[in-house]
């Protein structure tokens, strides 16, 4: 069986959006980001010949296709692309670059520019959430539903109860 891959609906911001999204995660150490593959419109249409109809491109070495499919369809937050993240600069620059033309949410939730949802977490959070010590973890809990932008020196504090 072939892995799923990602299918994002544009209304004519493809490639654009392909572009954004590699130069945000170009600086990601080890994991290959780039566009793989465009291909255009012929005569058949329904837009003109030679306009973006696909962009293959992979972001940390995973496949995405952005379709430019018209203004038909938007993005909703009921699906959402998360980002692991390792250190709090990661989420820190990942955050303020997919912030940049959109809106910060909670609970490390973002819009970008594009409408799209994100969530930038930090791979100690759900290890925290799931925690045997239900204290612990409801401490965690609080802590995050009062960030927009995830801290992790402050969810460390509530883990240890400073």
């Amino acid at each position: 069986m072939k892995k799923i891959t990602p299918f994002l609906w544009f209304d004519l911001q493809a490639e654009e959006a392909a572009k954004f999204y590699v130069s945000v995660f170009s600086g990601v150490k080890g994991k290959k980001s780039r566009i793989v593959k465009t291909s255009y419109y012929g005569e058949a249409g329904p837009r003109p010949a030679g306009t973006v109809l696909t962009v293959h491109f992979q972001l940390c070495g995973e496949d995405f296709i952005a379709l430019n499919g018209g203004p038909e369809f938007k993005f909703t937050e009921a699906i959402s692309l998360s980002v692991d993240c390792k250190t709090q600069a990661e989420v820190d620059n990942l955050w303020k670059k997919l912030t940049e033309g959109g809106e910060e949410s909670m609970c490390g939730w973002l819009k970008d520019k594009y409408g799209l949802s994100w969530q930038v977490n930090p791979g100690i959070l759900g290890k925290m959430l799931s925690d045997k010590n239900a204290e612990r973890a409801k401490r965690v809990m609080q802590a995050m539903l009062q960030m927009k932008k995830i801290d992790i020196s402050k969810l460390k504090e509530a883990y240890k109860g400073t």
